[in-house]
């Protein structure tokens, strides 16, 4: 199967753009720039404070590593070639598809296939980095053959 490496960086792209979109939205709610709320993000509308702020605090992290992964993202080389797995390689098993990008988790493509989005920090890139074609690693006790490298 063909793996459309311009369409997987769109959807992910947009995935990230969706989770930073939904932060946002959280933010503007607790900061009471939603109109349906008006309350300050130091108390909750009771008067009490931490809670609306540790909530505020909690979104603002998330955002944070979501403008993170976004930037990651722009880093990539999208005409990536290489004849090892490193960041920006989709990386073909006999059961899977791995992008080394982002912790995206499965991206379901138009073709109807299934790819993973991973990180450099998951367990799984530690024993994909640096792999070539036709390799093989031991993965949750099951032997993987990498099949190709986009």
């Amino acid at each position: 199967m063909s793996i459309n490496k311009k369409e997987l960086f769109n959807k992910c792209l947009d995935m990230v753009n969706e989770r930073i979109d939904q932060y946002n939205e959280k933010m503007d709610t607790i900061t009471g720039q939603n109109a349906d709320h008006k309350f300050h993000p130091d108390f909750d509308e009771y008067g009490n404070k931490g809670e609306m702020l540790t909530e505020y605090e909690k979104n603002a992290t998330y955002l944070d590593r979501v403008r993170g992964m976004k930037e990651t993202l722009a880093n990539l080389d999208r005409n990536h070639r290489s004849e090892t797995v490193r960041p920006g390689s989709v990386v073909e098993t006999k059961d899977s598809y791995y992008f080394v990008s982002v912790p995206l988790g499965e991206i379901p493509m138009d073709s109807g296939s299934k790819i993973y989005a991973i990180s450099t920090d998951a367990p799984i890139y530690k024993e994909l980095e640096g792999k070539k074609e036709g390799d093989e690693f031991t993965f949750h006790d099951q032997k993987v053959e990498i099949v190709k490298i986009l």
